[in-house]
């Protein structure tokens, strides 16, 4: 692993993550290639700027929930041989039900180049620091359809002001949103804006 690049966890002690791809819990169904270990990476500059969002979030009485940052080339490269797989339905209901596999990627969901993959992206939520659930945000982490859009009609108040809170919190911050996904934000002056890395996640940091 670079040496600009550190687990999000050491960095910032107490953060609660739940890194996705390297679970069974994501779009493909089982754990994606390059993740190795159930970790969150990025680099210092991505670090520093969550850690400016955790600091107003506290102040709203919210933390962080972070699902993925560093995303290792060959990960994109596998969602894109799933995605010309015949489709098997394991995962269609919940995170893609009204499009098919391929238009994920022509709908701006997926792409063969990430910004995860530079380093300084991140998916992540907020809960409610007093009870430690979730907030309400009208949809799960890649829910690949119009309702997980910046401004979307057929989720509640609730759940609206919840997506503006965050992405209040995190323009505040240095971060730019994305506007097909409500988790999605990159550092504004990301360090590495042309390198797509392809180093692995796992549990020892070779330098």
């Amino acid at each position: 692993m670079r040496n600009d690049f550190v687990f999000i966890d050491e960095y910032m002690p107490g953060v609660r993550w739940d890194a996705k791809y390297a679970t069974w819990d994501n779009f493909t169904g089982k754990p994606v290639d390059g993740y190795l270990a159930n970790r969150i990476v990025g680099t210092r500059a991505l670090c520093a700027a969550l850690q400016t969002a955790r600091e107003e979030a506290a102040a709203r009485g919210f933390g962080l929930l972070l699902w993925d940052g560093y995303r290792p080339q060959r990960a994109v490269d596998s969602f894109l041989r799933w995605s010309k797989q015949p489709e098997d339905g394991r995962t269609k209901h919940r995170h893609y039900p009204k499009i098919d596999r391929p238009e994920m990627f022509e709908n701006g969901y997926v792409a063969a180049k990430s910004g995860h993959t530079r380093g300084s992206t991140v998916d992540l939520t907020l809960y409610h620091l007093e009870s430690g659930d979730l907030a309400a945000m009208g949809g799960d982490h890649d829910l690949m359809d119009s309702v997980s859009h910046h401004g979307a009609e057929g989720i509640s108040r609730a759940e609206a002001d919840n997506r503006r809170r965050l992405r209040s919190i995190m323009e505040n911050s240095g971060f730019s949103s994305y506007a097909c996904e409500w988790w999605h934000y990159t550092v504004k002056d990301e360090p590495y804006p042309d390198t797509y890395f392809d180093f692995p996640i796992t549990q020892v940091i070779l330098g």
